[in-house]
């Protein structure tokens, strides 16, 4: 693990604006590092704690200072993300993602409705017609009646996969008994990269597959061994990064032995500004596998004032803490 000093005095504190309000927030945050291996990023939302924030940093320095395992394939195909809009803003969020077939739709919002939530899926499969895929993202916003109830209203739509659509992984486990004669699979997203123990999801049978993101899971090194644990399909997908930590996730996407469903790496589109002046933003619906320096003209348009770095890089101080002492601890 490189020592404090040296992270930073690269790291360069971001907020770029969003092109649509997602997760309930305007403006993305970020630090920027560069590593030996190249730049890479830390970007845990402000809400989490040291000891969650500790997995993303563990990832930016996996990233900028090892090397990355051999790439299996030198594109991968990714998914529109329909952020909570109204039916009628479906088409120009869709029109942001070239190319793509797939689109995950987020639903189950804390003030939205199941109509408001239907009225949006049947807008997509309505703008991607017969042969296009959807999946659904609740983000553990239904209890288990609530989930069934709502599984049931968008069954219609020809879902893909139901993605985390209950908290817990007895939720979970209980929604997938309830709904297995529909034929339509539960995805674990929070269950896993949130969780003390990410296998524990795969272990009580609670997921058909699982979705994973390289700076949660610690990088992509503890991700890739994750996935080879647990023997399910994955979904690899992103946390809202910029096209720095995107990446981070094509690359952990290029490493996956079979990759069966389009990723969730397409959200630089989902950005009103980047880092880059070529973001990875999907063509004919991929991104391409390769690192991404950014611009320092950039750099310096969308640097956060001073006392917001302050608060990051004394975050980031705090975290690398966390990390010294876990390392501590295994010795």
């Amino acid at each position: 693990m490189p020592p404090l000093a040296e992270l930073l005095a690269t790291a360069r504190v971001v907020a770029l604006p969003l092109v649509t309000r997602f997760r309930g927030i305007d403006v993305r945050e970020a630090v920027l590092f560069e590593g030996p291996e190249g730049w890479t990023e830390f970007s845990p939302f402000v809400e989490y704690d040291d000891h969650e924030a500790s997995a993303w940093l563990a990832a930016a320095i996996d990233y900028g200072w090892n090397a990355s395992p051999p790439a299996l394939r030198d594109r991968v195909p990714v998914n529109a993300t329909v952020p909570a809009v109204d039916p009628d803003s479906v088409a120009a969020v869709l029109a942001r993602f070239a190319g793509c077939r797939t689109a995950k739709v987020k639903v189950a919002g804390g003030d939205e409705t199941l109509a408001q939530d239907v009225a949006r899926v049947r807008a997509v499969r309505e703008a991607l017609g017969p042969e296009g895929r959807i999946r659904v993202d609740a983000n553990g916003g239904w209890n288990v009646d609530e989930a069934e109830h709502a599984i049931h209203a968008l069954a219609p739509f020809d879902l893909e996969y139901v993605e985390q659509p209950c908290a817990s992984v007895e939720e979970l486990a209980e929604i997938r008994r309830r709904t297995k004669y529909m034929g339509i699979p539960i995805a674990a997203d929070e269950s896993v990269r949130r969780a003390d123990d990410p296998l524990a999801v795969a272990e009580a049978g609670a997921a058909d597959l699982l979705v994973v993101k390289a700076q949660p899971l610690g990088g992509i090194h503890r991700a890739l061994e994750l996935i080879g644990r647990t023997g399910l399909p994955v979904v690899v997908s992103s946390a809202l990064d910029t096209s720095v930590g995107l990446a981070m996730g094509a690359r952990l996407a290029a490493s996956v032995p079979e990759l069966d469903y389009d990723c969730g790496l397409g959200t630089a589109s989902l950005l009103a500004a980047d880092v880059t002046q070529t973001p990875l933003v999907p063509e004919d619906g991929s991104i391409a596998v390769r690192r991404v320096r950014p611009d320092a003209e950039l750099l310096d348009r969308y640097a956060v004032d001073p006392e917001r770095t302050e608060w990051w890089l004394e975050r980031i101080g705090r975290v690398h803490a966390v990390l010294a002492e876990a390392a501590t601890a295994i010795e």
